[in-house]
């Protein structure tokens, strides 16, 4: 879990995670056919490994505006161990309004152990260093 609280009011925010152009620049990956809306599918690429072409597949779960954003992460390949394994996850921010401005909660969930621990362990590093992009940006969008 990563959890941050930014300076902004939360309607500012959610743009921040829900704009496709804005997603690829604190992500640093861009999604290919994102739009903010339940049963959207869009994509990421990254480095392939092994059997897996790079491809993250993604689909929107959950979009409650100014509050809450879920979609799928799926990728990697069955064949491949550490890097690249298979992987079936739920990313989910949750936002809520607090006296500094909006709290941002970051949970990445369904990781499978152990073929999921090096993939658990990237990311985990990984989200801990780009939500902090988002204010970042929104600080820009002001």
């Amino acid at each position: 879990m990563v959890d941050e609280v930014f300076p902004h009011a939360p309607e500012t925010i959610w743009k921040t995670l829900t704009s496709g152009e804005l997603m690829g620049r604190w992500l640093g990956m861009a999604p290919a056919g994102f739009e903010p809306v339940v049963g959207n599918r869009f994509t990421y690429r990254t480095n392939p490994a092994g059997k897996w072409d790079g491809t993250i597949r993604c689909e929107v779960l959950e979009v409650i505006p100014n509050e809450r954003f879920a979609y799928s992460w799926k990728g990697g390949h069955e064949g491949n161990v550490g890097y690249g394994s298979l992987l079936d996850t739920v990313v989910t921010f949750t936002l809520s309004k607090v006296a500094e401005g909006t709290r941002v909660r970051l949970f990445h969930s369904g990781f499978v152990f152990p073929r999921n621990e090096t993939a658990y362990r990237n990311m985990s590093g990984g989200w801990s260093q780009v939500v902090p992009r988002i204010g970042t940006l929104t600080d820009e969008q002001d």
